[in-house]
């Protein structure tokens, strides 16, 4: 049960989200460039508003202080996309390899294997055997430390090695990988 300063908090947003969620959202389009994200971000910028009603209805220009969340919040998701690309360009391989006679039940079953495995490991054990990235290169695609890369790809391993049954685990994921790598890139 509200007090009436609390209807009268909830009454006067209601009434800033009708008059202002439109521009905010057409604001968060125009700096990011997405269209399905700018719904979004005005959400999460009015949310964040209406956590800290008290003070931004005390502002001089609360419409301006909501720009400034929506801005704060397109930046945010900008920097985020950013290190996304530069990740995945970490995991394309440089070279081209084409398979002669491929060995698709050994694919199928390496990637049933991995599908198993948690992401982490999976991750890890990927960008390691598949793409042939460096420990330093996996910690930086991952955001995690060289000894973190070094502990769940040698577990990773060992997962696959049981559930592979095989050794040659490692030769099998590189391989199987190759040859699964030019289909996911178009070719």
């Amino acid at each position: 049960m509200g007090t009436v300063v609390d209807d009268a908090a909830s009454v006067e947003f209601h009434a800033f989200f009708e008059r202002h969620y439109a521009e905010l959202s057409r604001l968060a389009h125009l700096l990011t460039g997405e269209a399905d994200a700018a719904d979004d971000l005005a959400a999460d910028a009015l949310l964040a508003l209406w956590h800290r009603w008290d003070r931004v209805r005390a502002a001089d220009h609360p419409a301006a202080y909501a720009r400034g969340v929506v801005a704060n919040l397109a930046r945010t998701r900008i920097r985020s996309a950013v290190r996304e690309r530069r990740r995945v360009a970490l995991f394309w391989s440089q070279r081209e390899e084409k398979a002669e006679n491929p060995d698709v039940a050994g694919v199928v079953d390496v990637q049933g294997a991995l599908r198993r495995l948690p992401f982490r490991k999976r991750a890890c054990v990927v960008l390691r055997h598949a793409f042939d990235l460096s420990e330093k290169d996996t910690a930086l695609a991952l955001g995690v430390s060289v000894g973190t890369v070094k502990s769940q790809t040698s577990k990773g391993m060992a997962e696959l090695q049981r559930l592979l049954g095989t050794q040659a685990a490692p030769q099998k994921v590189h391989a199987a990988m190759a040859r699964t790598g030019d289909a996911g890139r178009g070719r």
